[in-house]
């Protein structure tokens, strides 16, 4: 750190020590920490740095293209939602996805967002960029089609109503043609509610005051005109209610001069113009007053907005060494968010499906790593709860938002995971599933004549299997036959050639996990055609996790103890730094990418062979990384040193990290296991 920014930093923490002591009512210590941001953002810190590619390190960047699915990708798919839904979902809708003339002025001939969304380059490894639409492709709001196909999308997922952003400046209204459709089009039947964006639009995309396109001018004059204007959308029938009263929502009703006073002419003029009451709300983007001393009803939550997580930017591998933003861990902004207390006002819950405005900011975004469809899953599921408990007669959740491209919180179906956000969406608003306790085979099968021995193994076991057998497509044929002749009930899914039998199970696993299953056992023909003793591998494997006397206290072990997470044939867990090969550079960037600790390396264990019993939840870090299908490398007979092999050596630290253990089969079953493990014989040691 050089001296000026190390006396930077100083001053900066001196300043807010001073004015966190400092006593002063909330709405005035929000006011001034905007005007101080507005007027000195220069004397805000960097925050850390990232660490750089040495020459002699991989880099791990799929390069064949920036569309390609992730782990997890779901496709469009039919699904039933409760009736009546728990809550109703309000999704933040930006319209700036069609040319005008202003932006053509300030950015260059055709601008829309899809400009920002297509220049952003990934800035460290795992950096998902350029994220780029799926299904919807990239629209154009002035075509009425457009957003009826939103609106169908929204409602076949549980979403009730875009929130959508509102832009007046003095009277001046830019970005309103999708609006003026919906007023227009009653087919168009989503509900909306309008939220103004009463701040300075800026060339920074953040509405501090330095290089201003378009500026606010806020007076009364100007409050009674905004009224006037957005009354002919809070009449329409379609518009969002609450106790029916039409909903609206401001931005920032810091920057308003009086924002009392606006409330009360709002409401004044409301009621002599027939509209009756509104009830009115604030998004927490900047402020965090009580509502009702301005003269609001209440507040709106606006993840990530006013949330400061440690950053966790010095832990990533830049690719561009001159990258100068912020990352942070969302799954910390989740857990906050879920832990804090109620407010002593009304504050409708909101929620975060990721963000990174890393296309606005080009090398200077601030992102939040490690979002996941599963973990929005499960906030926005504790979300509608609060909403329930705080707001019974008519509870509300946020999201932010539907389809800020640019911001990266999206809920619109992308080329990398498909349909996965709206999936987690409508799950949601349903109960968890009930577990699963029913054993799940999973057979990877390259080598269809291995099927019989395997068949075998799971039948002596005397369990009741469920089974699943992933293959390549080149032998599907062969396995659907062979199944044909073994006569067994069995699931069958065609992967790529690729990542050997494990992209194919991460698949699988990350199915299984969403339906509630809670004990697989991983098989596959481990025949190591490179290896003189492949076929001995595997049936010692077979023996000692499928023998009659341990599979059902190993099933048993999975059902009764939930912090049980994977299971190992004894002796075949080894010691992660005599076995680490080629892999040291794989190994180290999936621990960043998983976002789990780095551990100790005396202490890490892998288990070789890749076959044993697991806990699906166990796998969680690793199947909510999503790992993109083109980071594993294509098969050419690798022996050592692919993602596929380095994903083997992390199971376990996945499963520690999430807090499950991991135990030999023989140790679960009350086995003495040797004080002194003997060289093991199936691989060569690399020191």
């Amino acid at each position: 750190m050089s001296a000026r920014d190390f006396a930077k930093r100083c001053l900066f923490t001196a300043l807010r020590i001073g004015f966190r002591l400092t006593p002063m009512p909330g709405a005035t210590r929000d006011r001034l920490r905007q005007r101080f941001l507005d007027r000195h953002a220069g004397l805000l810190p960097q925050g850390p740095r990232g660490q750089s590619v040495e020459a002699s390190q991989a880099e791990h960047r799929p390069r064949s293209q920036a569309a390609g699915r992730a782990i997890g990708f779901a496709p469009r798919r039919n699904g039933t939602l409760p009736t009546p839904l728990p809550a109703t979902v309000v999704a933040f809708y930006l319209p700036q996805f069609h040319p005008i003339p202003e932006n053509d002025a300030w950015w260059g001939e055709g601008f829309t967002e899809w400009h920002n969304v297509t220049r952003a380059l990934p800035q460290f490894e795992g950096h998902a960029q350029p994220r780029l639409p799926g299904e919807l492709g990239f629209y154009d709001l002035r075509l009425a089609d457009t957003m009826r196909r939103q609106m169908q999308l929204a409602r076949e997922y549980g979403i009730g109503t875009f929130c959508s952003y509102f832009y007046w400046f003095a009277g001046k209204t830019l970005l309103e043609t999708p609006l003026q459709q919906w007023l227009a089009d009653s087919t168009l039947d989503l509900p909306l509610c309008l939220c103004w964006a009463n701040e300075n639009w800026s060339r920074r995309w953040d509405g501090r005051a330095d290089d201003i396109l378009i500026g606010q001018r806020h007076s009364p004059a100007d409050d009674l005109a905004f009224i006037e204007h957005v009354a002919r959308y809070l009449a329409d029938p379609r518009y969002l209610r609450v106790d029916g009263k039409p909903l609206l929502l401001v931005y920032r009703p810091g920057l308003l001069p009086d924002p009392k006073a606006t409330a009360a002419l709002w409401r004044e003029w409301c009621r002599a113009n027939g509209l009756g009451e509104i009830h009115l709300a604030y998004v927490q983007s900047f402020d965090r007053v009580d509502p009702r001393t301005i003269g609001f009803d209440a507040a709106v939550e606006f993840p990530p907005n006013n949330t400061t997580p440690a950053p966790i930017t010095a832990r990533q591998r830049l690719l561009n060494p001159d990258y100068r933003g912020d990352v942070h861990d969302w799954r910390e902004l989740a857990r906050q968010s879920m832990a804090q207390p109620d407010p002593a006002y009304p504050r409708y819950p909101g929620v975060n499906p990721g963000w990174d405005n890393e296309p606005r900011r080009s090398g200077s975004g601030r992102v939040f790593a490690h979002a996941s469809p599963r973990g929005y899953r499960d906030w926005l599921r504790h979300a509608i709860g609060v909403a329930r408990r705080r707001f019974p007669a008519q509870p509300l959740v946020f999201v932010n938002a539907w389809n800020e491209w640019a911001e990266g919180a999206v809920l619109e179906p992308d080329s990398r995971l498909g349909h996965a956000w709206l999936e987690a969406t409508r799950a949601a608003l349903q109960p968890a599933p009930a577990p699963d306790h029913r054993p799940c085979a999973v057979l990877h099968v390259w080598y269809p004549e291995l099927l019989d021995e395997l068949v075998a193994a799971l039948h002596a076991s005397g369990l009741d299997w469920r089974i699943v057998i992933t293959t390549a497509p080149e032998r599907e044929r062969a396995v659907r036959e062979r199944i044909a002749r073994l006569g067994i009930d069995a699931e069958v899914e065609v992967f790529e050639n690729r990542g050997r039998d494990i992209l194919p199970f991460l698949h699988v696993a990350n199915r299984l996990l969403d339906e509630g299953v809670t004990t697989v056992l991983k098989l596959h023909g481990k025949r190591s055609t490179h290896r003189q003793d492949g076929d001995i591998w595997r049936r010692e494997l077979l023996e000692k996790l499928l023998a009659p006397e341990r599979a059902t206290r190993i099933a048993t072990a999975f059902r009764d103890e939930a912090t049980q997470g994977l299971v190992h044939a004894e002796g075949h867990r080894q010691p992660l730094s005599e076995y680490i090969g080629a892999n040291k550079d794989g190994v180290d960037y999936l621990i960043r990418r998983l976002g789990i600790p780095a551990p100790r390396a005396e202490r890490v264990n892998f288990i070789a062979g890749s076959m044993f019993w697991l806990r699906p939840a166990a796998l969680r870090p690793l199947l909510d990384a999503h790992l993109g299908v083109d980071e594993f490398e294509p098969e050419s007979g690798q022996i050592d040193g692919t993602l596929a092999h380095a994903v083997e050596r992390v199971l376990g630290l996945a499963a520690q990290a999430e807090g499950y253990r991991v135990a030999s089969a023989a140790a679960l079953i009350g086995l003495d296991e040797a004080a002194k493990a003997p060289p093991y014989p199936y691989a060569r040691r690399s020191c």
